[in-house]
């Protein structure tokens, strides 16, 4: 075990998933119900229990029986004909079972604090990080450092190259921001029976409210029948780093979640008496940066049915039509700087992979692997680039994460070789300050 400090700028863990209220995992299994996000992601469904998770019965995964599709299909269970492991979650037990998690582990946990910049000595060797908290400024040195910001902040903050969205505004880091929204005093299942008892009084209901509002959210089934959820508007052209865009996506989204109570109180049948029982605290960024590193995850590789000698993990392909998706170590390793390790949707990928691989159960893939990685670089006193895959593979193994049969399995190889690196300390690094 590596001596860890995880820096966070919030007041609890779990990003997206707590903050974000993206309490919606989506798919952890592959088309034929097969469990492939497991690992740590699984471990914490597991110990959350029944009462704060809502998902399809294991007997179901994988199903393509008309009554259970349609049945799951109503609760973000199914998707194409065919029934997921995509639970809801209760984001205030998870924001605490993260922490128990993590203290068991005997990592150490600063909350309130925003890390600044990356510590380069002389020949631009990564060393550690500042940070800012309420005491003022501080610094930690690391053997490595795991950007884990969404938006790769520490990586362009040391001036490493990165990619974005050509497609997208704002110099390809524009993208659509929202933030969640959870209504309680609900009815969902006469809501639902609605839905299903009169298409076509609900499609005029909705077709109304668009009319109204001019832009119109539909809700979601949460983990308990009297909480809705929705995922709040997706605003376009606004960019995830840009303060003044924040500002104004977060004042917009809580207008419109306003609106949106009035009309569905007037309108929606099981939403008379709704109540707002939380804005988001933490605003929904989809895509900003995307790191440069030592394999960029293309959908060239999963169209192909690539599988790496490096697999860290798996995650379900997009549709029935290709194979499961293998993910390469190397595309969480900075390729022009040692010791900086980038899980989570800012990976090394291009566009149409982080479609998918910015979802929870894959940042939860990425983020074991880049975690394990870390400790093992620190322990054997070599740069995250060197480090041996098939330890880091049989080591995800133990931890119950899912690699495909025979990867691992050929003789020691690291990725490239390195000195090592300052003192053995790694550190999580959250969101920097402004």
């Amino acid at each position: 075990g590596a001596e860890v400090l995880l820096l966070e700028r919030y007041n609890h863990l779990g990003g997206l998933s707590t903050g974000g209220l993206v309490i919606w995992i989506d798919r952890m299994t592959d088309w034929s119900g097969r469990l492939v996000i497991s690992g740590i992601g699984q471990e914490v469904l597991d110990r959350l229990g029944e009462s704060a998770v809502a998902g399809a019965p294991r007997e179901q995964w994988g199903s393509t029986e008309p009554e259970s599709v349609a049945h799951w299909r109503e609760r973000q269970g199914a998707f194409r004909d065919t029934v997921t492991w995509s639970p809801m979650i209760d984001p205030e037990p998870l924001k605490h079972l993260s922490a128990e998690m993590l203290i068991e582990a005997g990592a150490k946990l600063l909350l309130h604090s925003w890390v600044c910049e990356p510590l380069l000595d002389s020949e631009r060797r990564l060393r550690g990080v500042s940070f800012e908290s309420k005491e003022g400024r501080g610094a930690v040195l690391a053997d490595v450092v795991v950007d884990a910001t969404g938006d790769l902040d520490l990586a362009a903050r040391a001036a490493l190259e990165f990619e974005a969205d050509a497609k997208a505004g704002g110099g390809g880091i524009a993208h659509c921001l929202n933030t969640g929204w959870l209504w309680a005093g609900v009815d969902f299942a006469r809501w639902l029976a609605f839905k299903r008892s009169d298409p076509q009084a609900h499609r005029e209901l909705m077709a109304a409210a668009g009319d109204e509002l001019t832009f119109v959210e539909r809700p979601v089934v949460s983990w308990r029948n009297e909480v809705a959820l929705f995922l709040g508007p997706r605003l376009t052209g606004y960019s995830g780093v840009d303060v003044a865009d924040l500002t104004r996506v977060e004042v917009e989204s809580r207008r419109r979640m306003i609106a949106h109570l009035d009309y569905f109180r007037r309108h929606a049948p099981g939403f008379e008496h709704a109540w707002l029982m939380l804005s988001a605290p933490q605003i929904g960024v989809r895509h900003t940066r995307r790191l440069v590193g030592r394999h960029k995850l293309t959908s060239e590789d999963w169209r192909a049915a690539k599988v790496f000698e490096d697999e860290i993990g798996v995650s379900p392909s997009p549709s029935q039509k290709f194979a499961n998706v293998s993910v390469p170590y190397r595309a969480l390793v900075a390729r022009d700087l040692d010791n900086l390790l980038a899980p989570g949707r800012h990976m090394a990928c291009d566009p149409q992979t982080q479609a998918f691989m910015r979802e929870i159960p894959q940042c939860w893939l990425t983020g074991q692997a880049a975690g394990v990685a870390a400790a093992l670089a620190a322990r054997s006193g070599v740069p995250t680039s060197a480090v041996d895959v098939p330890t880091l593979q049989g080591e995800l193994r133990r931890q119950g994460a899912y690699l495909q049969e025979g990867v691992g399995a050929g003789s020691s190889a690291a990725i490239a070789g390195g000195p090592p690196r300052g003192p053995k300390v790694s550190i999580t690094a959250d969101t920097p300050a402004l």
